[in-house]
């Protein structure tokens, strides 16, 4: 049975920071799963899954822990984890304003839903200017729970939100 470890990875944004960790993953004999990075503020961000013999995960997460200048904090699970779930894509979009990824969030887990990824941003409204926040979410929705439920309660929170879902 192989051996899933999450990590975070935190670091001040440089050339070749994926190319140091991704090496050092498969010089333990990982195999890099799945992953989110960005760079925000300067700042490199990363969450990752790497998949890796258990006899070989004190040396991976060692060794990528020794790597020059980066934060990095792991979690391990030694089970498969289980992939059959409800998931809906919604789009979100409307006029920014503080607090609104609470918000959003509360619509979610209001409905019993769980919150699967979420990918915000601003961006410039056309033709006015002003910053329209800007959301990608993936949410698993529970068993008898219909996607309008989750899209009304988004919906509600302003009648500037748009809400779609994607396909």
């Amino acid at each position: 049975m192989q051996t899933c470890v999450v990590m975070t990875v935190l670091a001040p944004d440089r050339t070749g920071i994926v190319k140091s960790i991704s090496e050092t993953v498969a010089a333990h004999g990982g195999n890099w799963l799945e992953s989110r990075m960005a760079r925000l503020a300067g700042q490199f961000a990363g969450i990752l899954r790497i998949e890796c013999a258990p006899t070989d995960v004190d040396a991976m997460v060692s060794a990528l822990e020794s790597l020059e200048g980066l934060s990095i904090h792991t979690s391990r699970e030694e089970f498969p984890e289980d992939t059959h779930r409800d998931l809906i894509h919604l789009d979100v979009v409307g006029n920014d304003r503080p607090g609104i990824v609470r918000q959003i969030s509360a619509a979610v887990a209001g409905v019993g839903a769980n919150l699967e990824d979420l990918q915000t941003r601003l961006e410039s409204a056309p033709m006015a200017g002003h910053p329209l926040f800007h959301a990608i979410l993936t949410v698993s929705l529970p068993a008898g729970i219909a996607p309008g439920s989750l899209t009304d309660s988004i919906e509600q929170l302003g009648e500037d939100l748009a809400v779609t879902v994607v396909e």
